[in-house]
Formats: C-alpha cells, sequence, structure tokens
C-alpha cells in the first residue's frame, strides 16, 4: 500500500460499530473489499452455532468473498465470554496483518469491542458459587427484571448496559460487587484508555426513527424466514433454556412463545420493544467510547461508503488512488 510514512510501529486495525439494523453488514462488505481486509465478528451471538436468523448472521452468499470470523464457533451451549473473545481477536488480527491483509471489526456489542481495541486486563475477582447460586434462584422466584432492579441499586451504570435477560451477566457483576466491594463499571472505567493498535473506529447512525422502523422490519423478517422454528429445533436438539445463547434477544421471547407463556403476537411485539431498548443501549456504551468517528448512515450507501473511505484514508495515511481500481 502506498502510504506517507511507513514507519508504523503499530499493527493497524479497523472498526465499525453502530446499533442493531444500522446497515453495518452491507457497509462492511464493502469495506473490506475496498480496503483488502478481513472481517472479525464482534457480535457476542453470532458464535454460537445454529443461531441464525435470531442474530441476523450473514449468509455465506452475502460475504462476496470477504473472509468472516469469530462466527459459528462454539455451541449454544457454551458460554462464550469478553476474556475468550479477547484472546482470539487478538491472534486473529496477528494472524490476518501477518498475510497482508487489515484486521476489521465489526459488531455491536461495545464492551467486546472496546476490549480489543484498548487491550482491557481483565484480572480474576474469585468466584463464590453459594452466591451464584443464591442470585439465580432468585431470578427463578421473582424474575429477571427483580435480579436486573438489584443490580441497578449497587451498580446503575453496568445495569444500563447489561440487558435484564442476560442473567448470567448480571449475576456476574453483582458477585464482583459482593465480592471486591468495587463496581464492575468502575473496574471498567479504570482500564487503560490507549490501544496496541493503530486505531480506526467508525460509527454508524442514523435517525432514532428510522432506526426502530429498521428494527421492526427485520423483526418481522426474522418471524417470515423461520425464527420460530429456529428455537424450536434448538429446544429439540437439547439446548437449556437457561444458557447464555437462549437468553439472546429473539430467542428467549420465543421460547416463552413456545411455552406457551405468551401468544406470538405478544412475543413478537416483545422482542420489538426489547430490541429498540438493546439498540439504545448500545449507543449509550458507543458514545462513551472515545476515537470514534461518526457517520450518519443515509439510505445511499455509496454516500456512507464516500465518508468512511475518507476516514479511513486519513487515519491510517493511505492514497485512495492506490484502490482506483474499486474507486466509488
Amino acid at each position: 500500500m502506498s502510504m506517507e510514512g511507513t514507519q508504523d510501529l503499530k499493527p493497524k486495525l479497523l472498526v465499525l460499530i453502530g446499533p442493531t439494523a444500522v446497515g453495518k453488514t452491507k457497509t462492511s462488505i464493502e469495506l473490506a473489499k475496498h480496503w483488502n481486509a478481513e472481517i472479525i465478528s464482534g457480535d457476542s451471538m453470532q458464535v454460537y452455532k445454529g443461531m441464525d436468523i435470531g442474530t441476523a448472521k450473514i449468509k455465506p452468499d452475502e460475504m462476496e468473498g470477504v473472509a468472516h470470523h469469530l462466527i459459528d464457533i462454539c455451541e449454544p451451549d457454551h458460554p462464550f465470554s469478553v476474556a475468550e473473545f479477547q484472546t482470539r481477536c487478538g491472534e486473529l488480527i496477528r494472524d490476518i496483518g501477518s498475510r497482508g491483509k487489515l484486521p476489521f471489526i465489526v459488531g455491536g456489542t461495545g464492551l467486546y469491542v472496546e476490549s480489543v481495541a484498548y487491550g482491557y486486563d481483565f484480572p480474576e475477582s474469585g468466584s463464590d458459587e453459594a452466591f451464584r447460586q443464591e442470585r439465580q434462584q432468585y431470578a427463578d422466584t421473582y424474575g429477571a427484571e427483580a435480579l436486573h432492579d438489584k443490580l441497578a441499586e449497587v451498580d446503575p451504570e453496568t445495569a444500563r448496559r447489561l440487558h435484564p435477560n442476560d442473567v448470567r451477566r448480571v449475576i456476574r457483576a453483582l458477585e464482583v460487587f459482593h465480592l471486591t466491594g468495587r463496581k464492575l463499571s468502575d473496574k471498567l472505567e479504570g482500564q487503560k484508555r490507549t490501544s496496541p493498535y493503530e486505531l480506526c473506529i467508525i460509527g454508524l447512525t442514523t435517525d432514532r426513527a428510522l432506526l426502530y422502523a429498521r428494527i421492526n422490519q427485520r423483526v418481522d423478517a426474522m418471524i417470515a424466514e423461520g425464527l420460530v422454528e429456529e428455537v424450536r429445533g434448538l429446544l429439540d436438539r437439547g439446548v437449556p433454556q437457561d444458557s447464555v445463547a437462549m437468553h439472546g434477544l429473539g430467542y428467549k421471547e420465543i421460547v416463552a412463545y413456545l411455552n406457551g407463556e405468551m401468544t406470538l403476537e405478544a412475543a413478537v411485539e416483545l422482542l420489538k420493544r426489547d430490541t429498540r431498548r438493546f439498540a439504545k443501549r448500545q449507543l449509550s456504551w458507543f458514545r462513551h467510547m472515545q476515537d470514534i468517528d461518526w457517520v450518519e448512515a443515509s439510505e445511499n450507501i455509496q454516500e456512507n461508503l464516500e465518508a468512511i473511505h475518507a476516514i479511513i484514508a486519513g487515519k491510517f495515511r493511505m492514497k485512495l488512488e492506490f484502490f482506483s481500481d474499486q474507486s466509488f
């Protein structure tokens, strides 16, 4: 690549973030083709095999030859963690860079992306199995919302970032406070804010009303594509209803329907509401991050690409003319 100043001491890392349904997938494919990149999924749910519709997982024929990583790497009963993501992602970044490609993280799980971008350290805070079981029993008795309220009392910042249905991570945040007397949000806030990479973080955003309309349309499309059948198939395979994966958006709501706890119409409306709330939490997390160049995502993807290409070229000191055969 043609660059100004070739003595780069840090490896380059391109990142694309944004709330669900903002248009990251299509944008990322065009960017990857243009910048000779390989995509690393930064989504905490797309790691699970057989969970395709509810996670809006990219289909093979949509990849257009672009290599994708950290998709379909574990079974739904595996409790995939941010620490595991960080380790695997670091290995991939080194491998992709060693082959002359640009590592490119795309996703909406803020903590996962941030942990890699800034090399977070996750010291072991210890564990208290009896405390975990007691909190799980509390959730089973009074509901996930009631447990989430307990977290909001001691660590409102972490509570805002965690979905009430994410019982495992809510319990872990409570456990950290129980064991250390420190809020998980304070531990994250104390992390270093320097990056081991030469970073370019692009954030996609759009009008809130338009985003919510896209979310509603996406949920309707998921139902039409067979989300109910996908969830039923996972349960038939023996995936535990209390697993981390089955607490994901699109799965817990449909499980409630299949258990006869609500109608399909009510489950769909609940999923739309929960997804809108999730998008709001994503935006809240991203706005606390640093180094993000925000781009307003218009309906014209070429306009978006033109703005993003210019940002990347400036950050990485690359000359766009080098890529004239794929010009926008």
